[in-house]
Formats: C-alpha cells, structure tokens, sequence
C-alpha cells in the first residue's frame, strides 16, 4: 500500500488483523527484576501479573527509543510504502508519541504523520484499524491520518481496577484521585478524558462497577452499530462475563475483541483490572469488522517517558 501504518504494542490490535493490514508495531519496554524486555516479545502480561502479586516487587516502563521508530519507518518505505501514519498511546501517558515525531523528523517530516490518539489500548488500536482500512482503501496520507483521529476521539475507554495503586505509582492518576479507592473503600469507574485516566462515578463493588460499564457501553453505543473491545488483566472470568452482558445489552454489536492487556498497560492497572472500549462502526471503514472474526489475544504490549 503507498500509505504504511505503524503503531506501538500499546494498541493490542488483534494479532490476525495486524498481519492482514501489514500494521507495523513497534514495541515498549517493561521493566521488572532489574531486567528490560520488548512487550510481548520478551514480557507479557501474566510475566507482569505475576511480579505485582509479589509485595515491593517494582515494575515499570518505558517508551521505544527514537530508533526504534526509525527502524520501522525506513522498512516501511524499503517495502514500497511512499507515506508513514504512525499512530499512538496518549501523549499524556507516555514518551511514546516524542520518540515517534523525533522518529519523523530524521526520516521526514513530509514523509511521515504522528497521531496521538489521546487514548490507550484499543481506544488507540481502533485508530489504527480505521487507518489501516482507509490506507487499504487507497486513502492518502491525509485522509489516512483523519481517519485515525477521528475515530480515536469517538472511541469511549472505561475501565475498573482492584486499587488504584499501580496507577498511582506510575504517576497516571494523581494521589487525591488515587484515595477515592482507598480511604473512601469504593471502586471508581475510570475513563479516558482529554488523553488522561480520571474518575467517572464511585461505586461499592466490583459487581456494581461491571454493570456501570455495561449501562455506559449502552449509552455510548446509543442504539447505533458499535465494535466493543473487552480487556483484562489476569482476569478472564470477569472479562467473559462482561462480555457476555454486552452481547445482551447492545443489540448493534457487530463485532466484539476479548483480550487481555499486555505487560505495558497491565503495569500500570495491576491484576483484575476490566475495562471495555466502545467505536461505532460508521468510522471504522470497510470490510465490517464482523469479516474478521473475533480476537482472543492481544497483538501485545502502556509505557512511561
């Protein structure tokens, strides 16, 4: 295709549909016991799972380098792509979308578009498939990088987490926030809000809190046919469960993702965490995304600067 998509592990696009769009994807790094790995080639989520269930155990992350990107674009381009839209994990989490729009400035601004999709997980993966589709299409670079945006701002991420510790300590909720579900002993709904995880609603329980999430769906969704991503970390019976009342409750589902989140992004939420992702298919391009049959892994890999 003249216009190539990259984008970072963040994403979690679905691993089939990453190969039939040739998505480039260029990891972040997480960091755990002292040792860096890429997300989902060296770390995945339940390698993270594992090291947060340990008490003290720290892990982190960290944006791919300059490089990296680099890297990618000039493949890209030796493959026969004349344009880049890069697409990425909110500027407001993560060094990610720097590294990339320093990326361009060595290989060509003109030659290559950053998108901050102001989003994380498949908020952003479902701006890259309206990308990719549109650049598959024959759109051009602008059009291309439109279709990022605007479905990128269309999208509603919500998501509950057991505490709002590992949020906390990565510095992507601030401490008065983080005490809502700790001295206040409530499970807050959280949204992406202007690139930012902050507070929706309170609620007492985790039950309650996974039927706000169906009732906000519904809302978003607003009768109109939808593409609803479902995402967990080490924890697949709720995710299912969530998945299941969603198929219930909007009857303009036309396709739904189940997958758990990668190491980068489930640093950061810790084990239980739940959360869905809303697009309506209008922005989504063609084929439906029906055509593509469901997912049930990530494409792997949030990130830190």
């Amino acid at each position: 295709m003249p216009v190539a998509v990259v984008t970072d592990s963040t994403a979690y696009l679905p691993p089939d549909v990453v190969a039939q769009y040739a998505v480039d994807v260029v990891p972040l790094y997480v960091v755990m016991a002292g040792h860096s790995g890429r997300e989902g080639q060296e770390i995945g989520p339940a390698d993270v799972a594992r090291a947060l269930a340990v008490r003290g155990q720290k892990v982190s992350t960290s944006r791919p380098t300059p490089g990296d990107f680099v890297s990618a674009y000039r493949r890209r381009l030796a493959g026969g792509a004349d344009r880049i839209v890069s697409v990425h994990l909110s500027a407001e989490l993560s060094g990610t979308v720097d590294a990339a729009r320093l990326a361009a400035a060595q290989v060509g601004e003109h030659i290559v578009t950053v998108v901050d999709s102001r989003s994380a997980a498949m908020g952003c993966g479902f701006a890259v498939l309206a990308a990719a589709r549109a650049a598959a299409a024959g759109a051009d670079a602008g059009a291309v990088a439109t279709a990022a945006r605007d479905t990128a701002a269309a999208t509603r991420t919500l998501f509950v987490v057991d505490t709002l510790e590992h949020l906390r300590r990565g510095g992507r909720i601030g401490s008065a926030a983080s005490m809502i579900g700790t001295a206040l002993a409530v499970k807050p709904v959280l949204h992406m809000s202007e690139g930012r995880v902050v507070p929706l609603e309170k609620v007492r329980t985790s039950t309650r809190a996974l039927a706000r999430l169906v009732q906000r769906a519904v809302e978003a969704a607003d009768g109109a046919p939808v593409a609803v991503a479902v995402h967990h970390l080490a924890a697949p019976e709720r995710a299912e469960r969530l998945a299941a009342d969603l198929a219930d409750r909007l009857p303009g589902l036309a396709e739904l993702f189940v997958s758990e989140l990668g190491a980068a992004i489930g640093a950061h939420v810790g084990p239980g965490a739940v959360g869905l992702v809303v697009a309506p298919m209008s922005l989504l391009g063609s084929p439906p995304l029906a055509s593509e049959g469901p997912a049930e892994e990530p494409a792997e890999g949030a990130e830190d600067a």
